[in-house]
């Protein structure tokens, strides 16, 4: 696995899914989503953010960016998918830690991935509203407390990725952001149909889907010009 400076948004490029958890766990990583749209859109802060830790190509765009610049074996890897693979290859000998979304979704999250995976080990889980330091603090020494080999935090970008590395400096282990990956889990929010996934058109099904979106989606044209004019 390589990495590539994408307009100074460094990004791994991994040839396979188990490759990249295989690193993140041999490096105790934090793993951060990269699309076009964070590429196109970064500021100091969310670059400064995905360069310290481990960037990889979670959308279309990033990974043909990446394979523009001869890494010609790189693969997506959506975020909502490899929360996943990472639970299904070690959740026999490794234990997890869950933060994110509503009450009643983690909840279902937590009695759904017991149900799949039997003998997984969750640790501990709770919502992802921490509104006070103390609510993080007391976060930060219930991980501490119970040592998970592995902590999914479902908050959105930057925020989840801050609250890990803060997470990170009292506790080594290997970290994902996943937005909302569990409302996707669980069945609250529905994802695009496989097939529109398959063939990279998961935007297009967003976009007919919540036509509000087409402000968002123009911005990326520009990404796909500057991609091809090879100013990434």
């Amino acid at each position: 696995m390589k990495s590539e400076a994408l307009n100074q948004v460094i990004t791994y490029a991994p040839s396979s899914r188990d490759e990249l958890i295989d690193y993140a766990f041999g490096h105790k990583k934090i793993l951060v989503a990269v699309n076009a749209e964070k590429i196109l859109h970064a500021t100091d802060q969310s670059r400064a953010i995905i360069n310290r830790n481990l960037g990889y190509p979670d959308g279309i765009g990033a990974v043909w960016a990446l394979q523009k610049k001869v890494h010609r074996s790189t693969v997506k890897i959506p975020g909502c998918e490899l929360w996943f693979d990472l639970i299904q290859k070690y959740y026999k000998n490794k234990s997890f830690y869950l933060v994110g979304g509503k009450d009643e979704v983690i909840t279902a999250t937590v009695a759904q991935l017991k149900s799949e995976f039997e003998g997984i080990v969750i640790c501990n889980y709770r919502n992802g509203y921490i509104k006070t330091e103390d609510e993080e603090q007391a976060l930060i020494e219930d991980i501490k407390k119970h040592r998970p080999d592995v902590v999914f935090v479902a908050m959105g970008s930057p925020r989840q990725e801050l609250l890990m590395e803060r997470i990170q400096k009292h506790h080594e282990a290997v970290y994902q952001g996943l937005g909302g990956s569990f409302d996707v889990y669980t069945g609250y929010v529905k994802r695009a149909p496989k097939w529109w996934v398959k063939n990279n058109l998961e935007w297009t099904y967003r976009l007919i889907n919540q036509p509000s979106r087409i402000k968002r989606q123009i911005h990326l044209v520009r990404f796909f010009i500057n991609l091809h004019l090879n100013r990434y």
